[in-house]
């Protein structure tokens, strides 16, 4: 059997306030023929389907509209959705009876029985051939919250030993159920020890003190892990069956250097055959003016001179982001930046600044009596040197007394 695996897809996703929708479906116009090239037999979606979880009707509708054209294209695909830490599980499963006829299953949250027992039999999703028949079985866990996971008594971490349990019994129903040359497959959002992760764009997962499991959860039987959550592409304790697809663009500048990608992965039977690379696209890119941050003389200049090739079509326009290092404040900053940039084919998406130095020494802590008689001028310059280790300027001074004598226009 043959399938893909793919995750935090983030539709509707802004960057510093550009939308992003046109990138989105470009990942999917390129996706939906990736399908149709590879013969793939299904298609695995590892959570963060959206970036929130009120998506927009117009994200809403760029998903559905995928998984239509996903089927019509290749009728014999089947897709398996979880939810993931973005993701609203009872909005991704409202439509689980529409899309039961297109051959796609979403487990979105844990289900229990009348008797208040975990619905196993609701994580266990077959996957099968292009002629019909049962190739595989998949674990379909999503994002895990403490009421989720089977309780564990006298444990020391319940969450975490919930977790292992609720991959084990689901592993051993699917065990009950494979027949000879059946493959187990695992779904799961999360995070897990070892790997890496973008701090600007994910969201840790921490729960009662716990925020990273062990790849011990997985039984050695299980031929593929298909992981979402992080946004960098990697395997687990280099192992080559437990991936991180990432995400198919960049959701933050920090992942400007990322590898996107979605994995291709062949099985034999019950075995992991291949695990293939295949490059996502980056339909805009993104920009780092300069590389490091630099005084600002030196930033504009490299502005004045940066060289983009023309085109007509702003959605196609690279984003950027200016990274200045500053000796004190600079007010006119960001105007002297857009003049920089006139008439170039790039979208300002942020001015980074940093300073040069901070002050020498820690200011001096003060009694509440030194305290009550500092007037707003002296906590002024005492924050400006905490700040920038130097005297505020005249023109930093006048301007922040006009402030103060400026009447209140709200009365």
């Amino acid at each position: 059997m043959r399938f893909l695996h793919t995750s935090d897809w983030h539709l509707g996703q802004t960057l510093h306030s550009f939308e992003r929708s046109y990138e989105h479906q470009c990942f999917f116009d390129w996706l939906l023929a990736t399908l149709v090239i590879e013969q793939v037999e299904a298609l695995l979606i590892s959570g963060d389907i959206f970036d929130n979880a009120n998506p927009s009707a117009a994200a809403q509708k760029q998903f559905y509209r995928f998984l239509q054209q996903a089927k019509v294209r290749v009728p014999f695909l089947n897709i398996i959705i979880i939810a993931g830490n973005h993701d609203s599980a009872g909005r991704l499963e409202a439509a689980v009876p529409l899309l039961e006829a297109f051959d796609t299953s979403i487990v979105g949250h844990v289900r229990r029985t009348e008797d208040g027992d975990i619905d196993l039999d609701a994580l266990l999703v077959p996957m099968k051939n292009r002629n019909g028949d049962i190739a595989a079985w998949c674990l379909a866990i999503p994002f895990l919250r403490p009421g989720d996971v089977p309780r564990v008594e006298n444990a020391s971490d319940a969450y975490m030993e919930g977790i292992a349990l609720l991959y084990r019994q689901v592993f051993e129903l699917a065990q009950q159920r494979r027949q000879p040359g059946q493959a187990i497959i695992a779904l799961g959002h999360c995070h897990m020890l070892g790997s890496e992760v973008s701090v600007e764009s994910e969201r840790h997962i921490v729960i009662g003190g716990a925020q990273a499991l062990s790849a011990a959860i997985f039984a050695p039987e299980v031929a593929y892990v298909a992981l979402g959550h992080l946004h960098k592409a990697q395997r687990v304790g280099r192992q080559p069956h437990l991936r991180y697809c990432g995400s198919p663009l960049p959701m933050s500048f920090a992942e400007i250097d990322y590898h996107h990608q979605v994995l291709c992965v062949e099985l034999s039977g019950e075995s992991l055959q291949t695990v293939s690379e295949i490059s996502v696209p980056r339909a805009v890119d993104l920009l780092r003016v300069p590389k490091q941050p630099a005084p600002v003389d030196d930033v504009l200049a490299q502005l004045a001179a940066l060289d983009l090739p023309e085109s007509a079509d702003v959605l196609s326009h690279p984003y950027l982001e200016v990274r200045v290092r500053l000796e004190m404040p600079e007010p006119g900053l960001r105007a002297r930046v857009e003049a920089a940039l006139e008439n170039k084919p790039v979208r300002l998406a942020r001015i980074e600044t940093s300073f040069a130095e901070k002050a020498a020494g820690a200011v001096t802590a003060m009694s509440l009596d030194e305290l009550n008689r500092l007037q707003p001028e002296d906590i002024f310059k005492r924050l400006f040197y905490s700040r920038y280790g130097s005297e505020a300027p005249i023109a930093q001074l006048s301007a922040f007394t006009e402030l103060l004598l400026e009447p209140d226009l709200t009365k």
